[in-house]
């Protein structure tokens, strides 16, 4: 995905040191190799190929232990920016050899890659945030590796489209992403148009200032669809909106959003699964909890994508019913 500023929130301050009990007596295996303020056990070199690693998307202790093993035994560490993933690399406390591989320079980058890859070294591919392929030219060098029979290898990790989905509310058993929409509105919704009767849930990346643009261009070929626009996922700031899509056009037409979004749209259909039955069974259930009537009103509306106003209405309706029995 887009570049994205790593959160300072859960890097580590440093390993504790052996114990002087394990200092004098047998040596810790654990201990000797695992350097102080790293906090990963450094292992044997990975095998030569190519190894994508997917790296945080704002919460720097969304590293996986793996993916640290392999960036410290790579040889080389081919990514978007430099600066980003060197960057990264300091708050993880490694270093390694950057080379840049990017939508600008792949054609001429990949054989230089292919090379190194043939004569048996570990190189990482990684995204300026997130998981390596998903919006990014790596899936060329892939089919390259493909080719030339050089293995491949995936570290998964952090991923900005699977993290708006899950936190969208929308359906998730099938869906398409769609990656970023062309920046002009004809051709994006021209694009829209070939994903109107796609049956799954669409996930999209957007850049915060086109964000109420294409959500209105989303309901205009879509229909006024159920949505969620997530941004600033797994960093301090990070907020989920939902609802109608024209709602959520308004919203953000009056205050855009920062940092990177992803828009989640519900699949045709998908406003019938969530009527007004289920509103009421939800609101039972929130009152039920102990929730107040505005509480309960307010994260049914969000779970169902319902104007606030009209579900407050009917908790309210229920809790007096409730109460005069």
């Amino acid at each position: 995905m887009a570049r994205q500023r790593q959160s300072a929130t859960g890097t580590r301050t440093g390993a504790s040191k052996p114990s002087s009990d394990q200092a004098g007596g047998a040596e810790d295996p654990v201990a000797t190799e695992q350097p102080e303020g790293r906090p990963w056990q450094r292992g044997s070199k990975p095998a030569g190929g190519l190894y994508l690693v997917a790296t945080p998307i704002g919460n720097l202790r969304d590293i996986t232990l793996r993916a640290l093993d392999v960036l410290a035994g790579a040889d080389l560490v081919a990514c978007e920016d430099t600066r980003v993933t060197g960057r990264l690399l300091q708050l993880l406390g490694l270093k390694a050899r950057l080379t840049p591989y990017h939508d600008h320079n792949a054609d001429k980058a990949r054989p230089a890659l292919i090379a190194r890859l043939e004569q048996g070294a570990v190189v990482a591919l990684v995204s300026d945030a997130g998981t390596p392929l998903v919006s990014d030219p790596g899936f060329r060098l892939v089919q390259a590796c493909v080719e030339h029979g050089i293995a491949v290898t995936a570290v998964p990790g952090a991923s900005a489209a699977l993290t708006g989905l899950q936190l969208s509310g929308l359906p998730a058993d099938r869906f398409l992403f769609a990656g970023f929409l062309p920046s002009r509105g004809s051709g994006r919704r021209a694009v829209l148009k070939e994903l109107e009767a796609s049956p799954a849930t669409l996930v999209f990346f957007e850049s915060p200032h086109r964000v109420a643009e294409a959500l209105a261009d989303m309901a205009l070929v879509l229909g006024n669809r159920q949505a969620a626009v997530a941004r600033e996922l797994t960093k301090m700031h990070e907020e989920v909106g939902r609802g109608p899509l024209l709602d959520l056009a308004g919203r953000y037409g009056e205050t855009p959003p920062r940092g990177e979004v992803v828009i989640v749209v519900a699949p045709p259909g998908a406003d019938d699964a969530i009527g007004m039955d289920e509103v009421e069974t939800r609101l039972r259930a929130a009152l039920a909890a102990g929730s107040s009537v505005k509480d309960a009103a307010a994260l049914v509306a969000a779970e169902t994508g319902h104007p606030r106003r009209e579900v407050y209405a009917l908790a309210l309706r229920l809790f007096r019913g409730d109460n005069e029995e």
